[in-house]
Parts: C-alpha cells; sequence; structure tokens
C-alpha cells in the first residue's frame, strides 16, 4: 500500500509464449487473479502454432466482461520466431505502465505477488529491479525439494553485496536474477534496449540495472516455477556426471561467447551518460578477465601456471565461479 500520497505504480505484464497451451491458462489466470491487478498484459508470442494465443486472450475477454478495472491487452505476434531474448525485448518495450513484471508462459503467481512486489518499489524510490525466490514445481504443480534461490547456491556473501547495493560484484560473477520472478521500473528499458546479441533478457535487465541503479532481492516465495521438459530455460540440479561431462567439452566457444559479452557490457556502459566509476572498472575488469581466459594456450601444461597465479590473485573468484572456472582452465580441451 502506498502511504506517500504519491499516484499508486501502476503495472504492465510482459508475457512471452510459444507453443504454451498445456500451462498459459493456469498462467494467465494467476496474473488477473493478483490483489494488486496489472493495468496491462502485453503478449508477445513466437510463431506458435497450437491454441496459446486463443486462450490467453479468451482468459482476459472474460475478465474484462467482469471487472471493475479492465486489463489492457496486447497481442503481438512474431513469425518467424524472434527467440527467447528478442521476444522479451519486443514484449518489454511494447509495456506502458510504470512498472514491468516479466512472466513466463508455464508458471503461477501466488496471489499477491504483485502487491507485495509493487510496495517494494513504493517504499524505495531508488529501487530499479526486484528479482525475488521461487518455489520450484513440477510439471503437475507439486512442490520440488529446493527453492529457485536454493538451487543456484546463492550464498551469504552473494545475499550481503546485493542487499548493500553492490549487486554488480555479484552479477559479474554470474546471474542471478531469474526473469520469472522479476519487475522492474519502465525506466530501465531507455538504457538496457537493445539486449545485445548473446545475452539473456533477465541477466542483461539485471546487469544494466546494477550498474546504472539499485536492484534487490526478495526471499519471498512470490512464484511457482515450473521445472518441465519443455523448458527452454530453468533451474535444474546438475548430478555429478553432468558436471564431470561438462569439464570434457571443448572451451572454446563458450570462453569466446564469455568474452563477447564483457565486451558488450564495457561498451555499452561507456555510451551512458552518469556511470559511476565502480560499475566501469568492474566491467572493465571483467572484460580483461575474459579477455586472458581467450587466450590461454591449447597445451593443458601449459596453462597451468598462467591460470593457478591468476587465481592466487582472485581473479577467479571476483569475475567468474572461482574453483569451478579455475578447473575448467586447466582441463577442459580446445576445439
Amino acid at each position: 500500500m502506498n502511504t506517500t500520497g504519491a499516484a499508486e505504480l501502476t503495472v504492465s505484464v510482459a508475457l512471452c509464449t510459444h507453443n504454451g497451451e498445456r500451462f498459459i491458462a493456469e498462467q494467465v489466470r494467476s496474473i488477473l487473479a493478483q490483489s494488486r491487478p496489472p493495468v496491462e498484459l502485453v503478449l508477445s508470442d513466437d510463431a506458435s502454432t497450437d491454441g496459446t494465443v486463443d486462450i490467453a486472450i479468451s482468459l482476459v475477454e472474460q475478465h474484462n466482461r467482469d471487472a471493475a478495472s479492465p486489463v489492457r491487452l496486447v497481442v503481438l505476434r512474431n513469425v518467424p520466431a524472434l527467440g527467447i531474448a528478442g521476444n522479451f525485448e519486443q514484449a518489454i518495450s511494447a509495456c506502458t505502465a510504470d512498472l514491468v513484471a516479466l512472466s513466463d508462459q508455464d508458471d503461477r503467481w501466488v496471489p499477491d505477488r504483485l502487491e507485495l512486489a509493487v510496495a517494494e518499489f513504493e517504499k524505495r524510490p531508488a529501487l530499479t529491479l526486484l528479482h525475488a525466490d521461487a518455489r520450484r514445481i513440477d510439471e503437475a504443480g507439486e512442490p520440488l525439494e529446493h527453492s529457485l534461490f536454493d538451487s543456484l547456491h546463492v550464498s551469504a556473501w552473494e545475499r550481503q553485496n546485493i542487499d548493500s547495493g553492490m549487486a554488480m560484484k555479484v552479477l559479474v560473477r554470474r546471474n542471478l536474477v531469474t526473469g520469472a520472478t522479476t519487475l522492474f521500473r519502465r525506466e530501465l528499458v531507455a538504457t538496457a534496449m537493445p539486449i545485445p546479441l548473446g545475452w539473456i533478457h533477465d541477466e542483461w535487465l539485471g546487469m544494466i540495472a546494477a550498474a546504472t541503479g539499485l536492484v534487490a532481492m526478495d526471499r519471498r516465495l512470490l512464484v511457482d516455477y515450473r521445472q518441465h521438459g519443455g523448458n527452454q530455460i530453468g533451474a535444474s540440479q546438475l548430478s555429478f556426471r553432468e558436471k564431470l561431462n561438462k569439464l570434457r567439452e571443448p572451451r572454446s566457444e563458450r570462453n569466446r561467447n564469455l568474452y563477447v559479452r564483457a565486451r558488450e557490457l564495457v561498451t555499452r556502459l561507456q555510451e551512458l551518460d552518469g556511470i559511476a566509476a565502480l560499475p566501469l572498472r568492474l566491467a572493465w575488469e571483467k572484460q580483461e578477465h575474459e579477455r586472458y581466459r581467450v587466450a590461454l594456450p591449447i597445451n593443458r601444461a601449459r596453462r597451468a601456471l598462467p591460470v593457478l597465479a591468476t587465481a592466487a590473485r582472485g581473479n577467479y573468484r571476483r569475475y567468474g565461479l572461482g574453483a569451478q572456472d579455475v578447473l575448467r582452465d586447466l582441463v577442459q580441451p580446445v576445439e
């Protein structure tokens, strides 16, 4: 509840779909049933060949016949498909409310998700982006063992830095922002769009928000985050065998992509006005760390000394996944 006397913040929902008729009705119903409903639902569909869009339209029309405050529906259809990042970029860019809530097609929102999240923005005028924990559920909607943050193994150090306004220190190491749980101020669109090639929408929005404003994390379980065989992106626990197999994969393409992504971040921040010195330094040092990794020798034995020396200086811990990336750089083959 807004107690400042200012106008209440409005919310647009950016919902992206692709052949999602199996779960779309449950998600749209949960959006329309919010205790603090959105004013707008922007549905951007990526070349669905099933009934996804028709189901969503029917549910919104049915809701609006009886609703005191109808939800404006915008439907965008993409043929050919734009892909995950492009689809969300289109949906986000079409939103017109004060805040934008991202939505996947196969999740389910708790009834007061928007009310609780919007209240954080009304209490904290400096807040740019808020992402939350989520209850992981299976195909049938039954809860899985670990929450989203638990499955990501969010550390006390990561929580402390995000809570103290230093989210970028965390996000240059790895992404913790899951789009299905995210709300942000629409002003972020002007600085974050377009999304560079190689970045996913949620991680890019989180990074730009951290560089230009304030990112916060909410420990509450505000979304039922569905994990099933058709997820385009998910939060699954890797088995020991799967982790071992990753060490056998060639490192070349992954490391090139990490460097290109870091370079794109530096370029974007340099183009923006008023960026503080710390975000620029973190982005540049991340870029240089990934540049060094790309240039490591093909021969594993010749990699050992530079990798271990760089690890001793703390760069793997500050700009990557620490021991996990050290091990990757020591043992992964090169194409």
